[in-house]
């Protein structure tokens, strides 16, 4: 089971649905031309909507700096003038940073910013003797603003993440902010402490939120928009193409008076116009080809039919002749036999073109019956022996010991094999005029299909001839005789028969490596085809690369 499912084409193996869409996808060019549009301008939208982001984010941050700053500078200018009037108080150290600190905190609680004191400087906001603002963890404070402050006491300021503090000193969320350093002395002790102030950006980030929602949402209505407004504009140029298929196909199917509807003078009516004047051009010329050719079929049936009666005439007495050539000179007695074998030859060409009209009629039909292949082949190959002795050729039939039956007309399939045969008898004797030269005929059968075919090793066919083989009068070598008879209407003739049957007459041929001829007909009349029993190119032929 594995290995019929890997031997499927890959696009058999998809899903239903997939197949479905991929389909449709292949034949709508307005499909096509929409997604491709709605996939273009996604690509801009989001290139536009992040660079707005971007500048909608930095404009945010910075007038938020800007704020926090100038807040900054108010508060620590406020605690510098506490801090002086807390000279003449004497606190100690620890009294004059709990002056410092504690309105701080009282108004970061209001204001929504946390405070941390640390020092003197060098000292590690997260230590013992740091005061800071109890639900932040003070590990919010960057080193790199702490290693800053050891080198420098200039006003400096990063961005952070702001974590909170529950009352068990746990965690409990996170958010972006800004952390601004600044310092001051302490007239108690005279050393430099840092205040840390961590403003959260939690506005800022909201209104992010909200512009990005803002802008998907545009973006998307945009797009749905863009992919409306693509499919009405491609609509407008893909509905007149559409009806061109249309009308073409039932051209095609023979409908000629078929005309597409013009509307308007822009280019798709001038495209309509000229479409129209080609059908009508087309339909004038394929009905003087019917009547050429009608009258080309009756002319030949006509022929073919008044000539059998002078014919019947001839041929008496040409048989006349013929029996009294003992009697004759060796010269006339040569002609009588001479006239003999071209009556013969003549006959047989009006049957076949007596033959040929009722297939241009349409008037031949099938007598089938069950037709055993391997029976046909012997027959053919015992009939043509003597045409295969006189031309040096051995003829050899390999098939199976079973029958192979195909539902048919004998007495066509036998007129193909015969053909088949004599025409490769013919080809491999000019090949090899020296010496004799095989000619198989190989049978064989499958469930659905049985073949005959006839491999030589005469002259070949040159590239493109496989086709041409099969033209009505049609020679390989114009300036090489018919030495077998023939009237150049066998192969054509068979081909017809073949047609009859739903089956497959086809031929592989390489200069010098001769021809293969393959017949392959439905085991069961009406039947497709889909394989043959026998490959066409044969096993013995010499590959190429």
């Amino acid at each position: 089971m594995a290995s019929s499912w890997a031997r499927l084409p890959a696009a058999s193996r998809l899903p239903v649905g997939l197949r479905h869409a991929l389909t449709f996808w292949r034949r709508s060019i307005q499909a096509r031309v929409v997604v491709s549009t709605v996939l273009l301008s996604a690509a801009v939208v989001g290139v536009v909507g992040w660079f707005l982001l971007q500048q909608t984010r930095d404009g945010l941050l910075e007038n938020r700096v800007d704020a926090v700053l100038a807040e900054v500078g108010s508060e620590t200018g406020e605690a510098d003038e506490r801090l002086q009037a807390a000279i003449n108080l004497n606190l100690d150290a620890v009294g004059q940073q709990r002056d410092l600190v504690q309105p701080i905190i009282s108004r970061g609680e209001t204001r929504g910013f946390a405070v941390v004191l640390a020092g003197p400087v060098g000292a590690d906001p997260t230590g013992a003797g740091a005061t800071y603002t109890p639900w932040l963890d003070r590990d919010s404070v960057p080193d790199s603003l702490v290693r800053h402050f050891a080198t420098s006491s200039s006003i400096a300021w990063t961005y952070t993440e702001l974590t909170r503090l529950d009352e068990r000193g746990e965690p409990v969320s996170s958010e972006p902010g800004v952390v601004v350093g600044s310092q001051v002395r302490l007239p108690a002790d005279g050393e430099t402490y840092t205040l840390y102030f961590l403003f959260p950006l939690s506005e800022e980030e909201d209104t992010l939120a909200l512009v990005t929602r803002a802008l998907l949402t545009a973006g998307a209505l945009l797009l749905v928009l863009v992919a409306g407004v693509t499919w009405l504009v491609t609509r407008q140029v893909v509905t007149p193409i559409r009806l061109a298929r249309r009308v073409a196909e039932r051209l095609a199917a023979g409908r000629l008076q078929e005309r597409l509807r013009v509307t308007g003078e822009d280019d798709l009516a001038r495209l309509a116009t000229s479409f129209n004047q080609m059908a009508s051009n087309l339909q004038r010329q394929i009905r003087q080809l019917e009547e050429l050719s009608r009258v080309q079929r009756r002319f030949v049936s006509d022929v073919s039919h008044e000539l059998r009666t002078p014919l019947t005439t001839v041929r008496m007495a040409g048989d006349v002749l013929h029996d009294a050539r003992e009697d004759f000179d060796p010269v006339t007695g040569r002609a009588a036999e001479l006239l003999q074998t071209e009556l013969d030859r003549f006959e047989t060409l009006l049957v076949d073109l007596l033959e040929i009209s009722r297939f241009d009629a349409g008037a031949a039909v099938l007598d089938l019956d069950d037709v055993n292949l391997v029976d046909v082949a012997h027959r053919v190959v015992e009939a043509t022996r003597p045409l295969a002795a006189q031309r040096d050729v051995v003829l050899l039939v390999e098939a199976p010991d079973h029958p192979c039956l195909a539902e048919a007309d004998v007495r066509r399939v036998e007129r193909i094999v015969r053909n088949l045969v004599t025409n490769a008898i013919d080809h491999a004797g000019a090949r090899h005029p020296g010496g004799p030269v095989e000619v198989v005929v190989r049978v064989a059968a499958d469930d659905h299909a049985a073949a005959v075919a006839v491999r030589d090793h005469g002259v070949g066919l040159a590239p493109g001839e496989s086709a041409m083989v099969f033209n009505r009068f049609w020679r390989a070598d114009p300036a090489r005789a018919r030495t077998s008879g023939g009237t150049g209407l066998g192969l054509s003739i068979s081909l017809e028969d073949t047609h009859l049957h739903g089956g497959w007459l086809q031929a592989w041929g390489r200069p010098g490596e001769g021809a293969h001829f393959r017949l392959t007909l439905p085991r069961h009349a009406g039947a497709s085809l889909r394989r043959s029993p026998i490959v066409l190119i044969p096993d013995d032929a010499v590959e190429t690369v």
